[in-house]
């Protein structure tokens, strides 16, 4: 079957690599090199991640986000815990299962509005600690942007994390926007993730550029003992390592992890002023990143999904979702609102 290629608003994981990440992986493809990790280029890559949340962490590289979020929730928990995440969070509905599959913990669901859980609606899960009967609450899942493309503040993690401490929890958070989300809030990483408690980090590549990799940091090295064995259990352990450790070098280098970001999210920004102008659509949620969730009349979508491509988030109230990547221009953005414009006067 052969495919049109377009260009759209489908998602980030629609876009290809940034050429300098392709010249990474080129520039070490070249001789032999210990495999598994056990290579310069993973070492230098992992140094990097040093540099950004410092030296007493542990840094393990995977394929995939699925893969790093269930390994560095399978590698902190017993079969007995559960786990506290919001009713959109990717481990409850974009992972198949796979959490609760591969940990043997149950998911406690918190509902949002705006992708963003609080302690209020934690706390109804934190009344029965030592019950036998009852899946005991060993870890919060945050989303770093949200799956809504909001953001939490530092402030709010720091409440989270706080009541999480008290009551011998930690903190995961599915960073596979993390950079988005590092642009949006105008900090940097660490004073987002690991000065205000958490715990496990699972950093995005491959939704700002890279071809495949993700990356999986404890701030509390005492917790990641076992992660390898998960790791490899878990068919996430790269044999030639240097491939996505060559892409998180070439990413964290030269900011390029911001450049990408920060053209995503402008172009987001950009697209939510176009937006406004027009009455017959609706902005939902605040845009703080890269995604803009917009009810757009469902007799007009049909169309514009042959030309550029996107998702309906809601059916319901026809409710879409349109992600910009590092890669978005203005050319694309303002063909879309001139093919939506036309859609609507036709």
């Amino acid at each position: 079957m052969k495919y049109k290629i377009k260009r759209g608003f489908a998602s980030d994981n629609y876009s290809g690599a940034h050429p300098e990440i392709i010249r990474a992986i080129s520039n070490v493809n070249i001789d032999h090199a210990g495999a598994y990790g056990n290579d310069e280029y993973t070492n230098k890559a992992i140094g990097k991640f040093k540099d950004y949340f410092g030296e007493d962490i542990d840094v393990h590289f995977v394929y995939s986000g699925t893969g790093a979020n269930v390994l560095g929730l399978k590698t902190v928990t017993n079969s007995f815990n559960a786990i506290i995440c919001s009713d959109v969070a990717h481990i409850n509905v974009d992972e198949t299962g796979a959490p609760e599959h591969f940990t043997g913990c149950k998911l406690l669901i918190v509902p949002t509005n705006d992708g963003k859980i609080t302690v209020e609606g934690i706390k109804k899960y934190t009344y029965r600690f030592g019950d036998e009967h009852y899946a005991q609450p060993k870890v919060i899942s945050l989303t770093q942007s949200t799956e809504f493309g909001t953001l939490y503040t530092p402030e709010e993690i720091k409440i989270i994390s706080d009541f999480a401490k008290n009551h011998n929890m930690l903190i995961h958070m599915d960073g596979a926007r993390i950079a988005n989300a590092a642009i949006g809030l105008n900090l940097s990483f660490r004073e987002f993730t690991r000065d205000i408690g958490v715990d496990i980090l699972s950093f995005g590549g491959t939704k700002n550029g890279l071809v495949f990799g993700e990356a999986v940091i404890f701030f509390n090295k005492e917790l990641s003992s076992n992660f390898k064995y998960f790791r490899k259990q878990g068919m996430q352990l790269a044999s030639k390592m240097r491939f996505i450790s060559a892409q998180f070098d070439a990413l964290l280098s030269n900011e390029l992890w911001k450049r990408n970001a920060k053209q995503a999210n402008s172009m987001a920004k950009l697209l939510e002023l176009e937006l406004k102008k027009i009455t017959q659509v609706k902005i939902t949620q605040k845009v703080e990143a890269n995604e803009i969730f917009v009810i757009i009349p469902k007799e007009y979508i049909s169309t514009l999904q042959k030309t550029y491509p996107f998702y309906v988030w809601d059916e319901n109230r026809s409710e879409v979702r349109l992600v910009t990547s590092f890669d978005t221009t203005e050319s694309d953005v303002h063909g879309f609102i001139a093919l939506l414009i036309k859609t609507i006067k036709s």
